[in-house]
């Protein structure tokens, strides 16, 4: 069954399944024989897309390594921070870490634009550690879009604070309230969380916007997709004027602009991002055709092949996640869900499972995977097209993740 040939660079790609369609960037709709995407499933509404947009070799060429400007040393940083820094296993900042932590220590308000997996944590977290061992009473908010991507930079937090007597507290949805309520009454120096439940925690008086000095937004562009903007303006509009910001973002459009010139003072934008996909991840499609009942069995053939060794699958609804992870586990897959219906501790049992490798596939829903970083992702399959582009270049992004490469399949 010629169904789906691994893409590789320098070898010509299957006159199977697959188009022959190769231009990165490709009019937004056309014409030529085929029909762009548009809608598919009831109630939900998409965007036009070239199926050409899914379809990219990985870069191969050697590229300019960037060349750091400083050591982790450079930064002056203390000494038990830069410890806990080479523990990690961090050794040459990356270019946005390179270029924020500097201007991060020296107060600037900075909007960083770089794609998914390029070390922006860090790059936010390490001056604010700095911020808060130089006075102790300095508090910092971080809001990110899903309780995933909070509950992650709260784990790098605690991994670069080893010893030093900070205290952080998770707060997002899912999670007990009355434990973060706990956390808050003994005293934290950072509070990160979901903009839902930060705001919840503010109207009950446990969080007061108006101590915190300063404020990250991570992932922003996601925040706004996902509706948080109003949130979002109620919880910066209590904070002080006079505050420390970094704002992250994968895009730069323009809410995101009209957020930054409310809320940030003369900020210093750094952008490393390269592409609007990520170079690294080999995208192409896999042409089911007009027979819809084959679609199960040509995921089956693909999860047989041994380079599917980490797999992340997405789908538009929780029932429909739910409907392809048991067939799968039916079938003798190792497969579990992720998606907003489970509890918190599901959620994260499916996300470790696939990070250790205990199960081959998580079949997800976009607002559930939003900014999980599981390494060594070998394959993302699109089960279900995505409803805008954006979409799209967020769910490849979970793949081809720092100097790996890739692979993204669309089911068309």
């Amino acid at each position: 069954m010629n169904t789906y040939t691994k893409p590789h660079s320098g070898a010509p790609r299957s006159r199977g399944k697959f188009s022959k369609f190769g231009s990165k960037k490709p009019a937004q709709r056309f014409t030529h024989g085929r029909k762009p995407f548009r809608g598919g499933g009831r109630g939900y509404k998409k965007d036009f897309i070239d199926e050409r947009m899914f379809i990219n070799k990985a870069t191969t060429k050697v590229k300019d390594v960037y060349k750091a400007k400083h050591t982790f040393a450079d930064f002056g940083l203390e000494p038990h921070l830069l410890k806990n820094i080479i523990t990690k296993g961090y050794i040459t900042p990356s270019p946005i870490q390179d270029q924020t932590i500097p201007l991060g220590l020296k107060g600037k308000d900075v909007i960083g634009i770089a794609n998914t997996g390029t070390g922006k944590t860090a790059a936010f977290l390490l001056p604010l550690i700095q911020k808060i061992l130089l006075n102790k009473k300095e508090k910092v908010l971080v809001l990110a879009p899903t309780r995933e991507l909070a509950q992650q930079i709260d784990v790098e937090f605690r991994a670069f604070t080893t010893g030093m007597k900070l205290f952080s507290v998770a707060c997002v949805g899912g999670a007990p309230i009355g434990k973060q309520i706990r956390e808050l009454d003994l005293g934290v120096h950072v509070v990160i969380g979901t903009p839902g439940r930060v705001k919840d925690l503010i109207t009950r008086g446990k969080i007061k916007p108006a101590i915190f000095g300063s404020v990250v937004l991570d992932e922003a562009d996601r925040m706004l997709d996902m509706g948080f903007i109003d949130d979002i303006r109620t919880i910066l509009a209590q904070m002080p004027k006079n505050r420390q910001s970094f704002f992250f973002s994968a895009t730069f459009g323009t809410a995101i602009a009209k957020l930054c010139g409310e809320f940030l003072n003369e900020p210093i934008t750094i952008s490393v991002r390269t592409s609007d996909t990520a170079e690294s991840v080999h995208q192409d499609v896999v042409r089911i055709g007009g027979d819809r009942a084959k679609k199960i069995e040509i995921l089956h053939e693909l999860l047989c092949r041994p380079e599917c060794a980490k797999v992340l699958i997405f789908r538009e609804t929780k029932r429909s996640v739910d409907e392809l992870g048991h067939e799968l586990n039916k079938r003798g897959f190792k497969a579990m869900a992720l998606h907003g219906d489970m509890r918190n501790r599901e959620r994260e049992r499916a996300v470790k499972a696939l990070a250790t490798g205990s199960v081959q596939v998580v079949i997800a829903t976009d607002v559930a995977a939003r900014g999980i970083d599981i390494p060594d992702i070998s394959h993302v399959i699109n089960y279900d097209i995505p409803s805008t582009y954006d979409t799209y270049i967020h769910r490849i992004g979970r793949t081809g993740r720092g100097d790996r490469t890739g692979n993204a399949l669309t089911f068309i």
